[in-house]
Order: C-alpha cells, then sequence, then structure tokens
C-alpha cells in the first residue's frame, strides 16, 4: 500500500480533501449522520460572524476617531504641535505590534470569550479617558494603553475563524467581518459631526465627547462579550456534542488536524520562524496593514486639504468608506469562489497602484478624490483575502496563531511609519506620503507573487514525492530519511503540519 492510498484521495482542487484513513476519524463512537450541514453551518455562521463584527467596527473605530477629534481643534486644545500629534499617533504601534504574537498564544491557551472581552474592556476605558485628558503627556500614555490592549482583537479573530472554517470558506467570513472596518470609517464622520454639536456640554469640547462616548460604547459591549461570544469548536456551548464531533471532524478532512485540540509545544513558535512563509506573509501584510492605517488616520485631512471644510470633510469620507465595505464583501466572496486568492491580490494590489500614483500626480480635487476611491478599493478587499490565503496554508493552531500573530504584527507595526507620512509641511497634496504608500503596496505585491511560487513549487514537490516521508509499515520507494522518520501517517501529520507529504498549499 503506497502512502498516498494509505493517507488521503486527492481532488484536483487541493481545498478539498477526502480523509480515507478511518482509524485516524476524530472521535469514531459518535455517529455525525443526522447533522445537517446546511442549519448547522447557518447557525455557526449566525452565533460566531455577526458579534465579531460588532468588536471589529469599535476597534477600528476607537482606533480611528483621533483622526476625527483632530479637525475639532482637539491639538489646539491640549497645545500640542503638528510633529506631537504625529509621536502621540506613533507610540500606540510599538506595543500594538509587539504584543500581537503573545495575545494570540494566551487566546489559544485561554477561552476566546474570556480574553478577547478582558482586552476589549481595558481598552474601553483607555479611550474613555482620552475625552479627559488635558496635556500631551496624558494623550501618549493612553495611546500606548491603547495600543497594548486592542492588540489581540484582530489577529485573535483571524486566528479563531481559521478554527471554525474550512480553506475555501474562510475568505467570506473574513470578508463580512473586515467589512465592519469600512463601516466604521464611514461611520466615524458621520459621529463625528453629530456628536461635535455636544460642544461645551458639561464644560467640554466637542472632540472630548467623541472619545468619552465611542469608549462607555466598548466598555458595554466588552462587559457582554463575556456572554455572547462562543469558544472554540471543541467546546462551544452552543453545540452539542454530536454537532461538536461532526465540526471537528469536517475541519479534519480539509487538512485542519489539530482540530481536534493540541498541546502547546515551544516547536511549534520555533517552527513558524523558520517558515518561510511566514516572513512572505510578513511582507503581505506590510503591503496591506501599513496604507490602511495612512488611509484609516489621513482620509478627513486629505479630502479637507483638497478645499473641504471639517465637517464638509468628515461626511465626504462617508461614500469612500461605503464603496470599501461592498468591495471588501464582494472580494471575500470571489476569493471563496475562484480560489485562487494569488491572482485576486495581485489585482487589487495592482489598482492599489494605479490610484496612488494617480493621487501623486494629480492637482485636481476631483480626480484624487477619484483616486481615494481607487485606494479604498485595493487596501480594505486585499486584507481579508489575504488573511484566509496565508491562514489556510498553516497547519497546526498554535503554529498558525504565531504566523499570523507575527505576520499582523509586523504589518501593524508599519503603521508607525505611515502615521507619519502626512506632514502638515506637504499640503495639500501630501506627495511624500502617497509616495510611501505606494511603496508599501509595491512590496505587497510583490511578496504576493513570491508567496504564490513558492506555494506552486512546494505542491509540484510533493506531487514528485520528493517530500514523502519514511513510514513505518508503509511501502513507499520515493519516501526519504530526510524527510523524516514516523510509526504513522497520523504522527507525520502531527509533527510536520502544513510540511507533510499529504498537505497541498491552495494557491
Amino acid at each position: 500500500m503506497s502512502l498516498e492510498t494509505a493517507s488521503q484521495k486527492e481532488c484536483k482542487d487541493p481545498e478539498k480533501v477526502v480523509i480515507q484513513d478511518v482509524q485516524n476519524v476524530y472521535r469514531p463512537d459518535v455517529d455525525t449522520s443526522s447533522v445537517n450541514e446546511r442549519k448547522l453551518m447557518t447557525r455557526i455562521d449566525w452565533h460566531v460572524v455577526p458579534w465579531l463584527a460588532v468588536l471589529y467596527l469599535l476597534n477600528f473605530l476607537d482606533r480611528g476617531n483621533i483622526g476625527n477629534a483632530k479637525l475639532y481643534h482637539m491639538t489646539d486644545d491640549l497645545h500640542i504641535s503638528d510633529k506631537q500629534y504625529l509621536i502621540a499617533l506613533t507610540v500606540f504601534f510599538f506595543p500594538y505590534s509587539l504584543f500581537e504574537p503573545p495575545s494570540n498564544l494566551a487566546l489559544r491557551k485561554l477561552r476566546p470569550s474570556m480574553w478577547l472581552s478582558f482586552i476589549m474592556l481595558v481598552w474601553g476605558i483607555a479611550m474613555t479617558l482620552h475625552g479627559v485628558v488635558t496635556n500631551y503627556a496624558g494623550l501618549v500614555g493612553l495611546r500606548v494603553l491603547l495600543g497594548l490592549a486592542e492588540a489581540g482583537l484582530y489577529p485573535g479573530i483571524v486566528f479563531y475563524l481559521s478554527c471554525w472554517y474550512k480553506r475555501n470558506e474562510l475568505g467570506t467570513r473574513v470578508g463580512v467581518f473586515f467589512s465592519s472596518a469600512t463601516i466604521a470609517g464611514a461611520f466615524s464622520g458621520l459621529l463625528a459631526a453629530a456628536i461635535h454639536n455636544m460642544d461645551g456640554v458639561g464644560g467640554k469640547p466637542g472632540w472630548a465627547w467623541i472619545f468619552i462616548l465611542e469608549g462607555l460604547v466598548t466598555v458595554i459591549c466588552a462587559i457582554a462579550s463575556f456572554f455572547i461570544l462562543s469558544d472554540f469548536p471543541d467546546t462551544a456551548k452552543f453545540l452539542n456534542e454530536t454537532e461538536r464531533v461532526w465540526v471537528i471532524r469536517r475541519l479534519q478532512a480539509d487538512m485542519k488536524f489539530s482540530a481536534g485540540g493540541e498541546k502547546f509545544k515551544m516547536k511549534y513558535v520555533w517552527q513558524s520562524l523558520a517558515d518561510w512563509k511566514t516572513w512572505l506573509a510578513m511582507g503581505i501584510y506590510m503591503g496591506f496593514d501599513g496604507p490602511l492605517f495612512a488611509f484609516s488616520l489621513f482620509t478627513p485631512t486629505i479630502i479637507n486639504q483638497l478645499g473641504f471644510q471639517a465637517t464638509a470633510a468628515n461626511l465626504l469620507s462617508v461614500p469612500v468608506y461605503a464603496w470599501a465595505c461592498i468591495m471588501t464583501v464582494v472580494i471575500g466572496f470571489l476569493g471563496d469562489r475562484v480560489k485562487t486568492r494569488a491572482w485576486v491580490n495581485l489585482g487589487l494590489f495592482g489598482s492599489g497602484l494605479v490610484g496612488y500614483i494617480i493621487l501623486i500626480c494629480s492637482t485636481n480635487p476631483s480626480l484624487s478624490y477619484f483616486a481615494v476611491y481607487l485606494a479604498a478599493s485595493s487596501i480594505y478587499p486585499t486584507i481579508p483575502n489575504s488573511v484566509a490565503w496565508v491562514s489556510s496554508n498553516v497547519e497546526g493552531s498554535y503554529k498558525r496563531s504565531a504566523v499570523l500573530g507575527m505576520a499582523i504584527g509586523w504589518g501593524n507595526l508599519n503603521g508607525a511609519v505611515t502615521s507619519n507620512v502626512y506632514r502638515a509641511v506637504d499640503k495639500p497634496w501630501y506627495r511624500l506620503g502617497h509616495g510611501i504608500v505606494l511603496a508599501y503596496i509595491a512590496i505587497g505585491w510583490l511578496c504576493s507573487l513570491a508567496f504564490y511560487v513558492h506555494l506552486k513549487r512546494e505542491n509540484a514537490a510533493k506531487e514528485r514525492g520528493e517530500r514523502d516521508e519514511v513510514i513505518d509499515g508503509v511501502d513507499n520507494k520515493r519516501a526519504r530519511e530526510e524527510n523524516g522518520h514516523f510509526e504513522s501517517i497520523e504522527a507525520a501529520r502531527r509533527e510536520k503540519g502544513d510540511h507533510w507529504s499529504g498537505f497541498r498549499y491552495s494557491l
């Protein structure tokens, strides 16, 4: 019996795998034939995705509302210069980036309902305190605390979703949840314009009420999350035992063999550090996260400098984000259907290059405003497609959490750079800032291409048998000792994860 026959039946689609090794079926004593897949997946969607979208909406709203507050004279009232304002934006990103990998590991060790709710409560309190700050030092301290607390949410949600859904389902769900970021962008402008009417209430300026009210909403939702947020499939309370077994078997059939549970070993972290996919993924995330923070923080300012007043600039950012929301959901759905995420990424990064070239060259406000739409329809949809692509090609729950934490952390660290590229001295056209964002997008395009080429080469090498392991009791002439010697196919899967010879990368 050959290794291929013993391990799996391959389809032309690498994302569809039928496990044939009956002995390794999770909980073989449980009969799952009565489960209705469509009804159960719909129930899972309603329990998992909508509340995550709410949490990320608040996360994005709280992170970017300082850009709206600035238009309402926050910097004047706090007596801080443009340079000090940029420093306050920058310090957010260091704890935000560095805390993401350990936060993801903590999430896997602890319950999502506990960990995500806790960090949300902390950042809600920090955001509320922005409204009572009176000086530059206080603002900087709160931005550091906000970055530390917000760090775990985005990579945590991405990892959490990857523990519930198959590889060809993940893009749509990430797209739906991430579309809340674009809604936050639109809602932020409307909300800021409305809340500013409270200017003078309680002796506080309008910009302070933006922070206070939005922060209090976050605190309330954090408390609710302790009771609303579900945990991982093997312990989710809204599923019965049969349904939990069915979900885990379904994920394992999609090459997520760690779905049934996995004990933490430090070697999983070292594996992620030694994997070339981690470093290319960091380049891809750098390519969209840098532009994302620049776009979200400075869109109102850019539109304002095109000749529109503060409230008009906030309101004109609304249709930009509405368009980005539509594109994010559409691309998420499309990526799951075409199953060639590489070409989607290359096309999206390409449209971003065009948008920022126009922004650099244009001196026409209307043309520049159109280019802002192009930029939005590139940056936001790239994120769910890239997230689904990277997470689908990393097996092992702890390794996947580490890879996502490092990639997202590195991407977000570049926000420290892009939050400083739109300087007041460069207004009204901000060509230096646009040029730096253009370079980031080019890096994302190149890393996406390299990621695709390497995955394709690895799949070809596995097809030729160059990655076959020596398995006790299995006659396989292509097996090589340097690929590992294991007592069973299950042991090879467990130890090697996505490097296992039977694993196929999705392109």
